[in-house]
């Protein structure tokens, strides 16, 4: 697996709501731009997707491609992971770490590694991987301050 990249955002919401939206896999495409479509393909006894199948249009890059999550006890974490290879991509692992700051805010800290299965030079990778995670992040920022 590649190396992982992480960014950080402050958003004014509390941990429950933040991860209600992380959460609801199926709505992405009505809030964040390059994903339209997502579908839940398995859930764990608790109701929480285990398995989700994504397609994606971010202009120069398009994929469908499905991974499977897991989330702490408490919802603080989720993370997830390719299941198998897609057009693009050979591996994928990521996760959202949410804290709580105490004052009615929350840092959600975005992981993502990806390991592509076109060529693409390291540093270019590196700034698709920040650009990806940093509208992942605003969008996010966005839908839970609405």
């Amino acid at each position: 697996m590649a190396e992982s990249s992480s960014q950080s955002i402050v958003i004014n919401a509390d941990p429950a709501r933040i991860a209600e939206i992380i959460c609801d896999y199926p709505s992405y495409p009505s809030w964040t731009q390059a994903i339209k479509a997502a579908e839940v393909l398995e859930e764990y006894e608790d109701g929480y997707p285990a398995k989700v199948r994504f397609v994606i249009d971010a202009g120069v890059f398009s994929d469908e491609y499905t991974l499977a999550y897991d989330y702490a006890e408490d919802i603080s974490r989720i993370e997830w992971h390719l299941v198998e290879p897609s057009k693009m991509q050979k591996a994928q692992s990521g996760s959202y770490d949410i804290a709580d700051n105490g004052d009615g805010t929350c840092t959600v800290t975005y992981t993502l590694s990806v390991d592509l299965a076109v060529g693409m030079l390291g540093m270019f990778k590196k700034k698709a991987e920040r650009a990806i995670m940093d509208t992942a992040l605003k969008e996010l920022k966005k839908q839970a301050e609405k």
